[in-house]
Formats: structure tokens, sequence, C-alpha cells
């Protein structure tokens, strides 16, 4: 048994499967997962000392690659002043003051700790500030685990959805319409049916948690004009693209302006901070201004502010993302053509620096495609991929990060490891 082994085994004693997040488990691919111990720049090294090329980033806030040294250096400082101090400090303000640099539809912004937090409180400020109850969600698409988010498609095109975990009552996801992604006549149809209950319509425009599946421009506008035409409030979830498609998020390649936005990973540089923002008519509906509570102990904590502020520094620096989406698309090209050689059914693409790879014949444009994913061919793939020390997301339906730091080199050492990957998945 190897070190990785063992540690699982022991994990398994103390934690609920062994890991404090269920993707980290392998539990669609098979065998133990890698616990790893540091990281440099495009590289995490497990507790075995074997380095693998890494292409999750910490599910994306690495854009930077890992321990940057200017990134490093703020939060050594911001240690030596103190870790936490429950009350208010500069760098919230310095933070949402570059927030709302970054991101024109930002007018304010309230820091919280997780994604999950940010999601839980843009819905319950929409039906705050819309005195509505019901809200719009699309299949496939994740906002974190809060209860009234937790929730699978009915049995009908139109159907209030089913909570899809234990513990969850079904009366708290009553008012949760489940929809396709990427089908805007159903959305319209819902608006017909439900638009004076609809408190909000809460989307990825890029969804990357069935893998990465971009929003089709003409239903991220369909939801932009019927939340305008029925008074419900948009709300774009950039937890994983903001900051990372493109500097302005999705949204600004889609050129739609949201009422609120949700954001995470990036803005905290691999640190825990999250946050939700947008019309100031909106805001000023939470708590102390208005009756919409919400509250963190540890929300703009100074240490991981500090970090992720240095980050959003550094990402706008000319050039930045020019050379990220360039370098994520060579991956991806490279993987295309490859596959393609071994006569393999494989797709890739790209936005930014963030990738989705499918063992199918085409990009997917919703969750039903995705769940036609050859799953033996792609644990196949990733296992070669791991033995050769490159490290993808260990499941079929989770979207890939590329960081600066990924050079040519480190591509051309990936699409390698990819030849030996895509000859064995051919001979299956």
């Amino acid at each position: 048994m190897d070190i990785n082994d063992s540690l699982f085994e022991r994990a398994r004693q103390s934690i609920p499967g062994g890991v404090n997040s269920p993707v980290r488990a392998f539990g669609s691919v098979g065998g133990s997962p890698r616990f790893m111990k540091k990281a440099q720049g495009p590289y995490m090294w497990d507790e075995e000392d074997k380095r693998y090329i890494d292409y999750i980033g910490s599910w994306g806030p690495m854009i930077l690659g890992h321990n940057h040294p200017e990134v490093i250096r703020a939060v050594h400082e911001a240690v030596d002043m103190g870790l936490t101090f429950g009350c208010a400090t500069q760098r919230e303000i310095l933070i949402a003051e570059e927030i709302k640099k970054i991101i024109p539809s930002i007018e304010e912004v309230r820091l919280v700790s997780s994604g999950t937090e940010a999601g839980m409180s843009a819905i319950r400020l929409a039906r705050g500030f819309t005195g509505r109850n019901k809200i719009i969600k699309f299949e496939g698409c994740y906002h974190g685990h809060s209860d009234s988010l937790l929730v699978k498609a009915g049995s009908g095109m139109l159907t209030f959805g089913n909570p899809s975990s234990a513990g969850v009552p079904a009366g708290v996801t009553e008012h949760t319409l489940v929809l396709e992604y990427n089908n805007p006549a159903q959305l319209e149809d819902a608006f017909k049916r439900y638009g004076d209950d609809i408190a909000c319509v809460i989307v990825e425009a890029v969804a990357g948690n069935m893998n990465m599946v971009p929003g089709k421009p003409e239903f991220i506008q369909a939801m932009r004009d019927l939340c305008t035409q029925y008074g419900a409030l948009l709300i774009v979830d950039e937890v994983m693209t903001g900051f990372r498609v493109a500097l302005g998020g999705a949204q600004s390649l889609y050129h739609v302006t949201p009422d609120i936005t949700m954001f995470g990973k990036v803005i905290g540089g691999g640190m825990p901070v999250a946050a939700f923002g947008g019309r100031r008519d909106v805001m000023e509906k939470i708590a102390p201004c208005g009756p919409v509570y919400q509250a963190g102990t540890l929300s703009g904590n100074p240490v991981a502010v500090a970090c992720g502020l240095a980050t959003l520094k550094l990402i706008q620096e000319p050039g930045f993302y020019d050379r990220l989406a360039s370098q994520t698309k060579r991956l991806t090209d490279g993987l295309q053509q490859i596959a393609n050689d071994a006569g393999v059914a494989f797709s890739a693409q790209s936005a930014g620096g963030m990738f989705g790879l499918y063992f199918l014949d085409k990009c997917p444009e919703g969750f039903s495609d995705v769940m036609k994913s050859d799953t033996k061919r792609f644990n196949v793939f990733f296992h070669s991929m791991l033995e050769e020390g490159t490290y993808f997301a260990p499941s079929v339906f989770e979207a890939g990060f590329v960081s600066i730091a990924h050079t040519d080199e480190v591509i051309d050492e990936t699409l390698k490891a990819a030849k030996v990957a895509f000859e064995k998945v051919s001979q299956l």
C-alpha cells in the first residue's frame, strides 16, 4: 500500500468518505485520491513527492499559478498585522473598489466566505427585494449547497423541482423551478406561466459544474429580457467564471448586465473569499441598510482579502488574458488533434483560462448531452494522465483550468502524456 492509499484509509476513519468535499474522493474514477502537500507555479506534489501538472488550480482561483511571490508577500504582510479582527478593515474597501472598477454592473459589494454563502444570500436578497418567492435555476448548474438550490428537475417540462439531497425538505424546494440549460423557449414559457411570482433567475453564463458548457447568446439575452419585462432579478453566478473566462467575467463576453453577480475563487486568490454585488437599490436592501438579513463573523477576513487583492491587481497587467486564453486553447487544440489521430470520439473547448474536455463527438449544449459522455473512456484517460504526472479533474462533470504559469513547455509535456493516454483509450 502506497502513502496515498494509507492516508485515504486513515482519513476514512475520522472524515466522512475520507474527504471534506465529495469530488476529492475519486468516487467516479476509482482509486485513491492524491494527498497533496505542496505546490509551485503550474505544479503540485503529493505526499509521495510525485509531481503533477495541475489543471484544477484549486477549482479555479490559482489563475497566477501556485505561490506567486507577490501574492505570498501580501499574505505574509497581512498575517503580521493580525489574523482576524471581527471589525471593519480598510482592505475590505479596497477589494470592493477593485471589483467595482473591473465589473461595470457592480455598484455595491458584500463580502462573504464561500460561493455557497454568496448564492444563498443572493437568492434571499432577490426575494426580499421583489417580495416574491419563486426562483428559476437550470439543470446542471451548481450554485452552492444551500437547501433551495439542491434541486433536480421535476418529471415534466414545467414542474417544480424535487430535493436532490437527503435532509432537504420538499417544502424548501417547492418554489424552485428547474429548467433546461440553453433552452430559451422553455424559459419564456415559464415566465408566461409564473412571471408575476418569479423573484429571480440564477445562472452560470458559462456552466462549470456539468463540465464546461457555455450559454448560447440568445439564451442569456432571453433571461435578461424576460427578467426586465416581468420585474424579476437576474443573478449571474460568476463564482467560477469571474475574472477567469475574461477580466470582466462571463457577463462581459455576453454583454449582459446582471442585477446581482456572485463572485468567488479568483477574488480570494486561493483563500476563502466570495462576494455578491449589484445595483445599489438592490444591495441596500441588505442589513444594516435594509430588512434582508445577512452576516458573517469572518466575512472580509483581512488575510484572505489581502491574498485576493494582490491577485486582482496582477491579472490586470497588459496582455494577461490574451496569453492565458492562448495557452488554454493550445492545450485543447492539441488534445483534440491527438484524439482525432487516435480515432477517439472526443471534443474540447475553452473560454479564457477555463476549458472543457468531453468524451463525446461534439461539445455538449446542456446537461442531457453531458450525461452521454463515455465515462469508461474518460476514466482510462484520467488514470493514464495521472500516472504520467498530469492532474485533470477526477470527474467527467468538472471543468478544468489553466494558469498563466502553464508555459509552452508545460503544455507540451501534457500533450506528450496525452498521446499515451489516448492510445490506451483507443484500445477499448
